[in-house]
């Protein structure tokens, strides 16, 4: 998700997780439709098996052994991610599946809160954080409103994406750009950068000697759609393929409309413990191979996103 610190996130998507240690309770395991890995243990001598995969030699052993790397992500974030049935879809899934046949493992998805998504990576419930997330300085050192709260996390950069606002459809508030947003009510997910953004904009009102912002910061983006759909919430902020994919598909275009124009990008990164250099490293060269031979275009094109594409991969790129 997007914006300043911290989907999905519009998302977040921009989303952006929370960097408490917070488990991912409940969560369930699933599959992103990746090739079955050739690598695994010898029963004989111990030692990893090879893989005709191009950079499965790139993965630390860990990964050679096991075949499978897991993601953590919020599955309720389209097109980014959502639950098609019991199976996580979108940009992020896809992007995982690419880059899992470069390395020569399975790539899967584990599905859980947003804000929890940090703390699983350090505790090693899951490899990766892929999820719409704001790549932000205070992502990378650990802080939570200015605070140290984690050891902070390194990111591989991958998508790029503005800040957008949602409203209902028809505009009845005429909001138009953030500064109208003063003196309204506005709904963004917990965790997320656009709760930073509301936050900061709301400061911004009091300095113009403009009403401050009510803000409510509902567990999903979802239920933050519903505030605005029900009139209880003016707006929701939200990642800009996230909230365009909202107005055109929420019964059928029928109930929301994007207003204004983007502003604030800045990228999604996947996310990894910064303990985990080698992981990184090779994900980071899985995505710029994918991104040379045109798969991760057909991906985005394939999800009406093709505009947030970026030409090559980065390590914590944001600010």
């Amino acid at each position: 998700m997007t914006a300043s610190a911290p989907c999905r996130k519009t998302a977040a998507k921009s989303r952006t997780a929370a960097v408490g240690a917070i488990a991912v309770a409940g969560a369930l395991l699933l599959t992103a439709c990746g090739d079955q890995t050739e690598g695994g243990k010898d029963s004989d001598t111990g030692s990893v098996k090879g893989s005709s995969a191009p950079l499965f030699d790139k993965l630390p052993a860990k990964y050679q052994k096991s075949g499978v790397v897991k993601v953590g992500t919020d599955a309720a974030y389209a097109p980014m991610e959502s639950m098609d049935g019991d199976k996580i879809v979108g940009i992020d899934p896809e992007i995982g599946e690419a880059i899992g046949k470069q390395l020569g493992v399975k790539v899967t998805f584990e599905n859980g809160k947003f804000d929890g998504l940090i703390g699983s990576l350090y505790s090693g419930r899951v490899d990766l954080a892929m999820s719409g997330m704001t790549d932000t300085k205070d992502r990378q050192e650990g802080l939570d409103e200015g605070k140290k709260s984690g050891k902070g996390v390194d990111f591989v950069d991958y998508f790029q994406s503005g800040t957008a606002i949602l409203v209902k459809k028809g505009n009845p508030k005429g909001i138009k750009t953030l500064d109208d947003l003063c003196g309204k009510k506005v709904a963004v997910q917990l965790g997320t950068t656009y709760a930073d953004a509301a936050k900061a904009q709301s400061t911004k009102c009091v300095k113009d000697k403009k009403p401050k912002i009510a803000i409510e910061t509902p567990d999903t983006d979802a239920e933050a759609q519903v505030r605005v759909k029900a009139g209880g919430a003016d707006a929701d902020l939200n990642d800009f393929p996230v909230a365009a994919h909202v107005a055109k598909t929420a019964d059928n275009g029928a109930s929301f409309e994007v207003v204004g124009e983007p502003v604030d990008a800045a990228p999604f990164g996947i996310a990894v413990d910064k303990g985990n250099s080698e992981l990184r490293d090779a994900i980071k060269e899985a995505l710029d191979a994918i991104i040379a031979d045109g798969t991760y275009k057909k991906i985005l094109e394939k999800w009406g996103a093709a505009d947030s594409a970026i030409e090559k991969s980065a390590i914590n790129g944001g600010k």
